[in-house]
């Protein structure tokens, strides 16, 4: 595999069961760069979403090859691949999943403080960063449930940065904020892919926000168009 490459999806195949035998991707391939800004978009029910969490490593019920890093991920015990994800893997979703009691700050900390690479006193410094470059350090203290919707959202982005991840996923990131907040996520995203060469690959319904990306997969009926 040639050294950009970070993520080589071979032939993903995947059905449902329930309420009857349904595949829902059909010989899914394709290659994603190091430093890409990928959009995958395509109608609800066209299976964008159960692509991205086949290619997370979060489903693994599937047919096919996923490589990430120069790692075979298929066929790994879910052990080995939760490990895999904390280190290599940011998540960002449509809802920010923060810790409501916790403080934006360590909120933060948390996936860091799992991965246990670090002491704690530079794994709050690094999360404070990771803050400030959201423009948050102001709220670093404040409890997550007494921040806004943008708010939250940038925090569940520090969150996801925190390991520094090769990869950033995700699931309708900007879905619930409004076209001002969505800006900022999408403009952080862009500089994330730019200044630090993080690949990011996010599922999208906002035309807008796929057409600005770098490139962008369709997908309809389980297939890339």
């Amino acid at each position: 595999m040639q050294n950009d490459i970070i993520l080589k999806a071979d032939s993903i195949v995947k059905y449902f069961y329930e309420p009857e035998k349904f595949q829902v991707l059909k010989n899914v391939g394709f290659e994603v760069k190091k430093g890409e800004f990928l959009a995958l978009v395509g109608k609800s029910g066209s299976g964008k979403s159960t692509l991205l969490y086949v290619l997370s490593t979060m489903d693994t019920d599937y047919e096919g090859r996923l490589t990430i890093k120069d790692t075979l991920l298929t066929n790994k015990k879910q052990n080995e691949l939760a490990a895999f994800r904390n280190e290599h893997i940011g998540f960002v979703f449509q809802f920010h999943y923060l810790l409501p009691e916790f403080s934006a700050l360590e909120n933060v900390m948390i996936p860091a403080l799992k991965l246990n690479k670090k002491s704690k006193a530079e794994i709050e410094e690094i999360a404070y960063e990771h803050l400030k470059l959201l423009g948050l350090h102001e709220q670093a203290l404040k409890k997550a449930n007494k921040l806004s919707g943008g708010q939250q959202q940038r925090v569940a982005i520090a969150r996801a940065l925190i390991n520094e991840p090769s990869i950033i996923m995700g699931d309708e990131p900007t879905g619930n904020l409004d076209t001002k907040n969505t800006q900022v996520v999408f403009d952080i995203f862009r500089e994330i892919s730019k200044e630090r060469g993080q690949t990011i690959i996010a599922v999208t319904h906002d035309d807008d926000f796929a057409s600005n990306c770098d490139r962008i997969i369709e997908l309809r009926d389980g297939v890339i168009v």
